[in-house]
């Protein structure tokens, strides 16, 4: 289906994009890479009159570490990430995510801050962010405000975003020793919404203990959402199989996944059963050699 009319935009700084949205009002969107809001509007699921490109905005795209944060800026893309060394090498996780985000004409044009800001439970990023305790850094007419990821998403396409602001970086707690993280999906076939999802991040201090936990699942409930009571299992415990497995039934009982094309409600939790037992054991090997 095409998209309903609408009128073209193009921000050249963060300050513009805002200014115009003010102007524009409601009606407005931003679009950087177009994946997440362009099959919306072919859909008729969005219908906005305005369109705000804020993908050529400068000083938006970047993969840092300072002091004690990874700083990933919003519009760096699915490709960038793919093959930047410091992920590869000390966010492993990230790789995992990105190898199983549609294909490579997706992968070069979609943003990290665009997947995020979306609010879109079936996306990938969001799972990850939950399990890495993000932070998610937006500019907005009142200035620059701090989201942790626990208060960003708050219904169905639904985030912590007011009308006017743009996600314009997240950060993330620096990679420690002993600590790794794993992120798989379930989907039907390349560039589909996954069956289900789900991201672990590990830390563990010398003798082994989880000193902190985080685990997020992908597209089996409305909002993004985050293990907490699988989450309380782990902390402060040696990790063992015995605590895996209690853990995945967790996650296959409190997670709340839907019937429709892509499986039946009791075939999904039986593959989040599944993945979260695995994608723990990941993150745990992956911590202990680190």
């Amino acid at each position: 289906m095409i998209p309903a009319n609408f009128t073209y935009h193009r921000a050249a700084s963060v300050s513009e994009a805002i200014s115009l949205s003010q102007e524009l009002g409601e009606e407005a969107k931003y679009m950087s890479g177009g994946h997440s809001l362009l099959p919306m509007m072919k859909l008729r699921f969005a219908t906005p009159e305005h369109i705000i490109d804020i993908s050529k905005i400068d000083g938006l795209s970047y993969i840092k570490e300072e002091g004690d944060l990874l700083k990933i800026g919003a519009l760096t893309t699915q490709t960038e990430m793919e093959h930047n060394k410091l992920l590869k090498e000390q966010y492993p996780i990230f790789g995992d995510a990105i190898w199983l985000t549609a294909d490579p004409s997706v992968r070069n044009c979609g943003t990290i801050g665009g997947n995020i800001a979306h609010g879109d439970a079936a996306n990938d990023q969001p799972a990850l962010m939950l399990a890495v305790r993000a932070t998610i850094i937006a500019a907005g007419a009142d200035g620059e405000k701090t989201i942790p990821i626990d208060e960003f998403f708050h219904g169905f396409y639904m985030t912590a975003l007011e009308a006017g602001d743009i996600l314009t970086e997240i950060q993330i707690p620096k990679a420690k020793k002993n600590s790794g993280g794993a992120y798989h999906k379930v989907e039907r076939k390349v560039g589909d919404y996954a069956t289900a999802g789900v991201a672990v991040h590990i830390e563990l201090d010398d003798d082994g203990i989880c000193q902190q936990i985080g685990i997020g699942l992908t597209n089996v409930s409305a909002v993004p959402m985050r293990l907490e009571r699988g989450e309380e299992v782990l902390r402060g415990k040696k990790i063992t199989d015995e605590l895996i497995a209690e853990v995945s039934q967790i996650a296959s009982e409190d997670c709340e996944p839907e019937s429709d094309l892509r499986g039946s409600e009791a075939y999904k939790r039986s593959i989040v059963h599944t993945i979260t037992k695995r994608m723990l054991n990941k993150a745990l090997e992956r911590a202990r050699n680190n």
